[in-house]
């Protein structure tokens, strides 16, 4: 049994109306495991076959229409019962994609305010005593990612920064050792937390 017809027997993420960002993520990249990609984001037409269609006319013919059709049941696989009865009048799979978006993303003001409420919470993180720092990095990145979604640039190097300036002061050492070897503007986020985790052990 080859792999594609294993991973389709895998069902999508279902969407029931709350974190569409994360479902779209989801999504779209099952849809281009499946290599159905192509029928979401471009909007192509099927054309009828002409007369005395060649093989290979007939052959390239019904993989577009498949794909359309395979693509278009993903989506509606992919939602919730409430949410496939709003979409399951729509003729396509991209109408049905940017009909999605448009209604659960979130105006260009709303994710503009979202950013802004999420790049607040990253700058009021603090470590705490008790906390290790896997859990703590983890709360950074979950922010950062969440910022990401939402169509924002946010390196990790902002990560390493926060990271740098806001652990308690039993890590000093730790960041000396990182001074003295390396330069720490291009230090990476792995290496900080290794370098973290080495003196927590």
């Amino acid at each position: 049994m080859n792999v594609e017809s294993n991973f389709s027997r895998v069902a999508p993420s279902v969407f029931d109306g709350e974190s569409y960002d994360l479902w779209a993520v989801k999504m779209e990249t099952y849809l281009e495991a499946l290599d159905l990609w192509e029928a979401v984001e471009e909007e192509y037409e099927v054309l009828p076959l002409p007369e005395n269609p060649t093989m290979a006319q007939i052959k390239i013919h019904k993989e577009r229409k498949t794909t359309k059709a395979k693509a278009k049941s993903c989506l509606f696989a992919g939602v919730s019962q409430t949410i496939f009865t709003r979409i399951m009048t729509l003729r396509s799979a991209k109408i049905i994609w940017d009909y999605l978006k448009e209604e659960y993303a979130g105006d260009e003001r709303i994710r503009s305010m979202q950013v802004l409420n999420l790049m607040r919470e990253f700058e009021l993180e603090r470590m705490k005593e008790s906390e290790k720092i896997k859990e703590y990095s983890d709360k950074l990145l979950g922010i950062a990612n969440k910022i990401r979604l939402l169509g924002s640039n946010f390196p990790d190097s902002r990560i390493v920064e926060k990271i740098l300036v806001t652990v308690p002061e039993k890590y000093e050492a730790s960041i000396a050792s990182l001074e003295n070897t390396r330069d720490l503007s291009k230090i990476t986020f792995a290496e900080v937390l290794h370098a973290f985790q080495a003196q927590e052990q």
